[in-house]
């Protein structure tokens, strides 16, 4: 039997983004966020919901561009730290030692510690509610060479990224293996 919990904002597991702009001044930011996912294939697009009351809000629209980060479990404080603070007060990445990169094909910058990153340049924005929904189309992908497999593409295990549980707003890893998408289903 189940139990109505009535409209939430919840779904198992949410990722932990790192949302790279800058400012009117040229100043990198980071945020943190958690409501974003894949959300169209051809072209590649990422969405990723933000309040108009953030700082990077106003930033990306001017821009029309943004990264995002995939933090490694072993960078929980940073990402979780990035996510308390505001940049209008805080220079984030000198605060978490994280290296801004500046991109070389969107207006925003990244942080050079993490190891998987996706470039974007904003698509469409839906005004929803308290939050805006950003669609961005994904330019490139970059990832550190150290968490690739021997094909070239990226290893969910050796980025080891990090999960919101938004019902106990905890931080969690990812577990073991469970088998082939498209396959296991058919057996």
């Amino acid at each position: 039997m189940k139990k109505s919990l009535g409209p939430q904002c919840l779904l198992f597991p949410t990722p932990v983004l790192l949302i790279g702009s800058y400012d009117q001044e040229q100043k990198p930011n980071l945020m943190t966020a958690a409501w974003g996912g894949i959300c169209c294939s051809k072209p590649p697009c990422l969405a990723v919901s933000l309040r108009e009351a953030t700082y990077s809000f106003s930033a990306i629209v001017k821009r029309k561009a943004f990264t995002v980060g995939v933090p490694g479990k072993h960078q929980v404080k940073e990402a979780d730290y990035i996510g308390t603070v505001s940049g209008r007060k805080v220079n984030k990445f000198a605060e978490t030692g994280f290296t801004p990169v500046k991109s070389d094909l969107v207006d925003a910058p990244y942080a050079d510690e993490v190891v998987f990153v996706l470039e974007c340049t904003l698509l469409h924005t839906l005004e929803i509610g308290l939050h805006t929904l950003f669609v961005g189309e994904i330019i490139d992908a970059k990832s550190d060479t150290s968490v690739l497999k021997d094909d070239g593409s990226p290893d969910i295990m050796k980025i080891d990224p990090i999960i919101y549980d938004p019902a106990h707003q905890g931080y969690h890893g990812i577990g073991p293996f469970l088998g082939k998408a498209f396959s296991i289903g058919r057996k």
